[in-house]
This record gives C-alpha cells, sequence and structure tokens, in this order.
C-alpha cells in the first residue's frame, strides 16, 4: 500500500523554526522526485520545493527561497523541509507528493 506521512507540523511563534517530514512506504522512494505544496485557508495550493531522485537538484518557489531546504535520505525513505524565520504567512497545511499523496501537516505561526 503506498503511503506518504507527512509530520513536525505545530504551533510556532514569528521568527522560528520548523522542521517537516515526509516519511514513504509501499513504493520505490527512491525513483521518485517528490515535491512539498501547501494549502493556506482560502488560498490555493502553493508549490514550496522539488527535490529530484538522489537528490541531486532542488527548486524552490521564487518568494521562499533562502528560508526553505528540501532535502532526503532515501535510505530511510525521508524527505526533510526546513523552514526557518517563519512568518505568519507561512501558515498553511503542509503536503509531500510524488503524485502520491500524504494527509498533511498543519503549521501555524502566530505570535
Amino acid at each position: 500500500q503506498v503511503q506518504l506521512v507527512e509530520s513536525g507540523g505545530g504551533l510556532v511563534h514569528p521568527g522560528g523554526s520548523l522542521r517537516l517530514s515526509c516519511v514513504a512506504s509501499g513504493f520505490t522512494f527512491s525513483d521518485w522526485a517528490v515535491t512539498w505544496f501547501r494549502q493556506a485557508p482560502g488560498k490555493e495550493r502553493e508549490l514550496v520545493a522539488v527535490i529530484t531522485p538522489g537528490g541531486t537538484k532542488t527548486h524552490y518557489a521564487d518568494s521562499l527561497k533562502g528560508r526553505f531546504t528540501v532535502s532526503r535520505d532515501d535510505t530511510k525513505n525521508l524527505v526533510i523541509l526546513d523552514v526557518t524565520n517563519l512568518k505568519s504567512e507561512d501558515t498553511a497545511m503542509y503536503y509531500c507528493s510524488t503524485g502520491f499523496w500524504g494527509q498533511g501537516t498543519q503549521v501555524t505561526v502566530s505570535p
């Protein structure tokens, strides 16, 4: 059974940091690029970051460059999204996807 499970979200103060995790099972994870998306209430889904198979290339939304870092550990079927200097506008549900989707992890940035 194909699964992607995100975790690591929570309530954070502005300026704080979070590490979001995406763990995969049920398929050959290392063969797939992984994309992080986010969706805030009332807004369209937004691409955050992409990492290619093997982690050889990464891509970030222009507006998020410098605060978001994506990495992967294929020995653990794991993709990490590190976020620093969180802002209120980062509040959203964060999803990882390979075409399959996880259930998301909520990030809330509030004083």
